[in-house]
């Protein structure tokens, strides 16, 4: 069978099918067979897994998940795409449901149901324009899920992995941080893409925790201060929480909050840990 990571069989099919990359659907299909082994590398994935795919485009992942793996799941949002998979693509592989749908407005755990206990792990080349939503959904969610690799945009890769002090940290890195456990595999140029994006990409793994590596009393408050933190990020934290519309704290308290866990009321966001965070919401709710 002909691999679609073969950039010739990709440009055969989609002439095949006199199909249109769309772009509201932020559509760049991978053409690179050594991207493709390094995303499955990092994923980890083994027979005993389930996969579950998000937007498998015409199926050039989805042959070598299929492969690799027990069980596939793949959710496609473009219609366009249903037929091609089912008739042409993938239409070899038993282990194989695709299901046409937005994954946003999918019930992923009644998807995952039929396969029981079993390890499911996510596997995607997201659609960069609505990555952090997915990600946020299937993470805050609390899926049955072991792990997600992701190509997505390089910048928003870094953003994911680094740590308090650098100019990319802030409310994205906290939230990933705090559900799983980030790992860059791999960076991706332009040019393994159909067609070509405008950024550079990343594989990006997350391990997701079992149990948070912090603990907090009110997980939710803690989110919305990292928010205000990070709205203005040239502010103070005091300056920043004080003045945001979602919290009620006034200044006097988030200093004196800083004040007891021994930080300087001139602190800001990018300064502090996620477990300084998780101290500054407890010290709050007090």
């Amino acid at each position: 069978m002909a691999y679609l990571s073969d950039p010739k069989e990709t440009i055969a099919v989609l002439q095949r099918y006199h199909f249109n990359f769309q772009k509201k659907f932020g559509q760049n299909f991978l053409i690179d067979g050594h991207v493709i082994e390094k995303i499955i590398a990092a994923a980890g994935i083994g027979k005993d897994d389930v996969v579950l795919e998000i937007g498998p485009g015409i199926g050039t992942l989805t042959q070598r998940l299929c492969e690799a793996a027990g069980d596939v799941v793949a959710v496609e949002i473009d219609r366009n795409l249903i037929p091609i998979l089912t008739g042409d693509t993938c239409k070899d592989y038993k282990n194989l449901r695709i299901v046409s749908g937005d994954i946003m407005k999918t019930d992923i755990p009644a998807l995952l149901a039929p396969y029981g206990d079993r390890p499911v792990k996510v596997v995607a080349n997201l659609p960069y324009y609505i990555t952090t939503p997915i990600l946020m959904k299937l993470l805050e969610d609390r899926l049955p899920i072991e792990s997600i690799t992701v190509m997505v945009q390089k910048e928003v890769a870094e953003r994911m992995e680094t740590g308090p002090g650098t100019k990319d940290y802030g409310a994205l890195s906290l939230a990933v941080q705090y559900y799983s456990e980030p790992y860059l595999a791999a960076n991706v140029p332009a040019n393994c893409f159909m067609p070509r994006p405008n950024v550079g990409s990343a594989v990006i793994r997350l391990t997701v925790h079992d149990t948070p590596p912090v603990s907090v009393k009110d997980e939710r408050k803690m989110f919305a201060l990292i928010r205000a933190s990070f709205n203005q990020r040239r502010k103070t934290l005091v300056n920043g929480i004080g003045n945001a519309a979602e919290l009620s704290y006034t200044k006097e308290q988030v200093a004196e909050a800083l004040e007891k866990l021994g930080m300087p009321a001139t602190i800001r966001g990018e300064a502090l840990t996620l477990a300084d965070f998780a101290a500054l919401s407890d010290a709050l709710e007090e």
